[in-house]
């Protein structure tokens, strides 16, 4: 299964302000999926973040939001973002059946998203370097058990670099002047 920009959607659960000081990683994860986002964006691929009651855990990461210029934003209720009816009814309205998922907390509110989603027949790609936990362990299991259910794990270069498809266009020049150079939070890799 290959991914693909015009089946693409880009979800960021819960990666709030007031829940990311105790999660193990969300640094890590706020920087990948700002990465990430802002790829999609530069590629018209929509980007949802989701904000599980902002009241008591703050809205989402400023820097987050401040990557992401073009983001709809989703208040919800329910841990499965899929179970918000406005939320599913958007969803399906956008045609986009690829969606990948990443944000906080994997075990609880990533994780129950991604089986609603999946459980709805859309191809779900689980984000692992940006879906995190409190305890790694927990993100570790909501990770086994997504793919357990039918979702693939991938990581952002590997969604960045599926999307551009090819590089001999303007667009993968554009792309990868602006974004495709080392995360300062990870070393350079080689291929």
């Amino acid at each position: 299964m290959r991914l693909k920009r015009e089946e693409s959607l880009l979800l960021i659960v819960d990666l709030q302000a007031g829940l990311l000081p105790v999660v193990d990683g969300g640094e890590q994860a706020v920087t990948e999926a700002a990465w990430l986002g802002g790829v999609a964006e530069a590629l018209a691929i929509p980007v949802w973040v989701t904000e599980q009651y902002p009241q008591g855990l703050g809205g989402s990461e400023p820097r987050l939001l401040a990557s992401l210029p073009s983001h709809k934003l989703w208040q919800k209720l329910h841990f499965d973002a899929h179970a918000e009816p406005d939320f599913a009814g958007a969803l399906a309205d956008t045609g986009r059946r690829q969606i990948i998922l990443c944000g906080s907390e994997a075990h609880i509110c990533v994780m129950q998203t991604g089986l609603g989603l999946l459980a709805a027949g859309y191809e779900v790609f689980w984000l692992s370097e940006a879906a995190v936990s409190r305890r790694a362990e927990e993100a570790q299991l909501a990770r086994e058990r997504m793919v357990h259910s039918g979702a693939i794990s991938v990581s952002a270069d590997m969604v960045a670099y599926e999307w551009l498809h090819r590089c001999d266009d303007d667009c993968f020049k554009d792309v990868h002047r602006r974004f495709l150079k080392p995360r300062s939070a990870r070393p350079l890799r080689f291929f």
